[in-house]
């Protein structure tokens, strides 16, 4: 970290955001044990502006995850239980009428929040997954005709289930395109699953909860403290290479979109903050490809059989693209 860095209007800087991230991932990892990989994708994705999905297999902490994480920043929290009779106006609110003033008022539906938690998203049809496309992208709601803002910052941690488990609807490739960032947690080693039994055990009761360590105006200061973040012209055009180079593979029907560039050099700035950096190296651009680009990738159906994925393609793309050189320096 240099000296001199800029700081944003609240006085911080990204050493300040450094030291916020730190002591976040410590509140959360009161409640969720290991996964320290994972949840540092996941404060990279809440401090670049975007959403997250966590899609792995039931029981492995994610709702736990996404609840510690609202915690921690303070926000605002709701969370929608996704269902196959669950309706978009379920999720969006909906206007209602008023005897008293004889009109339509509208009441705002969970989505008014600051964190969202949409739990197993894709265990609902696609007319109700639709219902966040407008929200997470625009940062607004249309019911009606009519517009209404959603609060600032706004975000969605989205749970999902394996498109292979019963009972599920996939989401669409623009859904998938709507999150910033897909991630796994993965089923914890022997010894971490023996700490979640001692820490329940220890807690006597099945609740569990973690202090704030900032408010929604503090996460907004950060997110503008990761945009002094330096990236040089080298790493950027980094980031377009591994995205082309998805398009260009012969296992691909479809490759990341310039969405998917942005994602993943948007991600890797805050990465590098949360590593204790004001500037980017090639490194912290492959620590969040998988997450930033596999979702973002249609592989060909005949190779679905050969364990060809999107994240198998961008792990083999990132062998093959060359990476710059790692520029060890301070802000020009």
């Amino acid at each position: 970290m240099t000296d001199s860095q800029p700081r944003d209007a609240a006085g911080l800087t990204p050493l300040d955001v450094s030291a916020l991230s730190r002591q976040v991932l410590d509140r959360v990892g009161e409640a969720v044990v290991g996964k320290g990989e994972a949840l540092e994708l996941v404060l990279a994705g809440i401090l670049a502006g975007g959403h997250v999905l966590l899609e792995d297999y039931p029981g492995l902490a994610k709702t736990l995850a996404a609840r510690s994480f609202a915690q921690a920043l303070g926000l605002e929290f709701r969370r929608v239980q996704f269902t196959p009779d669950l309706l978009p106006s379920d999720v969006t609110g909906a206007s209602v009428y008023d005897q008293k003033n004889s009109e339509f008022v509208f009441r705002p539906g969970p989505i008014f929040t600051g964190l969202l938690l949409a739990d197993e998203i894709n265990r609902t049809p696609p007319k109700t997954q639709a219902a966040l496309l407008e929200s997470m992208q625009e940062h607004q709601v249309t019911v009606e005709g009519q517009t209404f803002p959603l609060p600032s910052p706004f975000h969605v941690l989205a749970t999902a289930n394996p498109v292979e488990y019963e009972g599920t609807y996939p989401l669409p490739e623009a859904q998938l395109d709507r999150f910033m960032l897909r991630i796994g947690f993965g089923y914890p080693s022997a010894d971490e699953e023996w700490q979640v039994l001692q820490r329940r055990m220890a807690r006597r009761q099945e609740d569990q909860s973690v202090e704030p360590v900032t408010d929604a105006a503090g996460l907004l200061a950060a997110q503008r403290a990761v945009e002094t973040v330096t990236v040089d012209d080298t790493v950027g055009r980094y980031c377009v290479d591994l995205a082309a180079a998805t398009r260009r593979d012969s296992q691909v029907l479809v490759g990341a979109s310039p969405r998917g560039s942005l994602a993943l050099l948007l991600t890797a700035r805050s990465y590098a903050v949360i590593q204790g950096r004001d500037y980017v190296v090639p490194e912290d651009v492959k620590a969040v490809a998988v997450a930033a680009l596999a979702h973002r990738i249609t592989v060909r159906p005949e190779l679905w059989l050969h364990d060809v994925t999107g994240a198998s393609v961008v792990r083999a793309v990132l062998g093959q693209v060359p990476a710059p050189p790692t520029v060890v320096g301070a802000r020009q």
